[in-house]
């Protein structure tokens, strides 16, 4: 494979790897098989993963620590036990001067009553609502969602996955619903690309302008040495650069490619890639949810399926509380966390946030979390298909036909 050259726009890094030894060439040799592009490649930091409930703790307890600033973007926010202890951190630390702000998206908010965003305003958090649900308003547009989850504390520490903030993704111990999800903790030099991305949407829906962040090649403090990437579809230039990410390193894999996705419709080129990669001997496996909590993409699915394992793609229908994760890796190398759905909303329709990350100790303990999950999961077979009862497939067949409105 030809090497890629390094980046030469003014925002980008400095040279990823600017010393000469048998490790860094041996990372070099990854960024080179599974990176689309070296552009915005950050090395030096340090990433945790995170699965739900621990995520939701983290969260909370990097906000009880903020001293300057607080930036959340999400989803879902709803005004269950979850959601209402994320109301009183934010309030608590906006009493306590420290700047917050918050954007939520208006559909996924729904279920945050008017009576908690006025209790947060009054405590001095700044709040956007994305997309208002407002009809006479100009720029009304009930299909484009904020779908991203950024959360960054004093600029310093950085979250990002696919977790919303709902008791769903709780544990049962801790009151909730106890769905499988991931999330990662970020801190180093790509936390300024998570911010940068916050601060862009921030104003360009009308919020209070800020200064920005310092830039990432700026970044004194390298708390790790993995190498990581930003990618979002916000703009509309970008809006296929998260999956042209995943069929790039989709191409490059040699071994395994593991994929948990919560709503798995791959399109046409997609499922190309995973049908050429097993026939070039890589194992393909997919986690999917069993059943969903979005019963007509479940449907579409299932028809989708049914082509996958024909050529040689494992499906494997998760039996726990819902699968709601995003998570893929590729050789144990090349891993991506993140809110990006396989469906046509997340690439037609919503902003999405993932991190790229090519590192051989994350790959591998993404890998082995993969193989755990593998036991609470039954696999889909074409004798799967065959045994359901004639309505199920055509339903499956209806759904799949309305899959780019899905």
């Amino acid at each position: 494979m030809t090497a890629r050259r390094a980046p030469t726009r003014p925002d980008a890094a400095a040279p990823i790897l600017p010393d000469a030894t048998p490790a860094t060439s041996t990372l070099l040799a990854a960024i080179t098989r599974y990176a689309r592009s070296m552009y915005r490649l950050r090395r030096g930091n340090a990433i945790t993963v995170l699965r739900s409930g621990d995520a939701l703790n983290a969260m909370l307890a990097a906000i009880a620590g903020a001293r300057n600033t607080v930036a959340l973007e999400t989803y879902i926010f709803e005004a269950d036990r979850t959601g209402l202890r994320f109301v009183d951190a934010l309030a608590e630390r906006a009493r306590a001067g420290i700047t917050v702000r918050l954007n939520y998206d208006a559909v996924g908010g729904l279920g945050l009553e008017t009576a908690h965003v006025e209790r947060m305003r009054d405590d001095g958090v700044q709040i956007i609502e994305y997309h208002p649900i407002a009809p006479w308003r100009q720029r009304f547009n009930l299909s484009n969602r904020n779908h991203r989850k950024i959360l960054v504390v004093d600029d310093e520490v950085g979250f990002t996955g696919g977790l919303n903030l709902s008791d769903d993704y709780a544990t049962t111990a801790d009151g909730g619903r106890g769905w499988h999800d991931v999330h990662c903790e970020l801190r180093g030099p790509v936390v300024a690309d998570l911010a940068r991305l916050f601060r862009q949407l921030w104003l360009a829906e009308g919020g209070a302008p800020y200064p920005a962040p310092p830039p990432a090649e700026e970044r004194a403090t390298r708390p790790g040495d993995i190498v990581a990437r930003v990618v979002d579809n916000t703009r509309l230039r970008r809006r296929g650069a998260i999956r042209r990410a995943y069929i790039a390193a989709i191409k490059a894999a040699r071994r395994t490619v593991l994929f948990e996705n919560a709503y798995f419709l791959p399109d046409l080129p997609l499922r190309r890639a995973l049908a050429r990669a097993v026939k070039r001997g890589v194992e393909v496996s997919v986690i999917v949810p069993g059943r969903s909590d979005v019963r007509t993409i479940e449907y579409a699915g299932l028809y989708i399926y049914r082509r996958l394992v024909t050529r040689g793609i494992r499906v494997l229908r998760w039996t726990g509380p819902m699968m709601h994760a995003k998570t893929a890796v590729v050789d144990a190398m090349w891993s991506t966390i993140g809110s990006y759905n396989f469906d046509a909303r997340s690439f037609r329709y919503n902003l999405e946030v993932i991190v790229e990350i090519i590192d051989g100790d994350i790959g591998t303990a993404m890998e082995r979390h993969f193989r755990a999950d593998q036991v609470t999961t039954t696999p889909f077979e074409v004798a799967t298909w065959d045994a359901m009862a004639w309505w199920h497939k055509a339903l499956a067949w209806l759904a799949f036909r309305f899959r780019r409105w899905l």
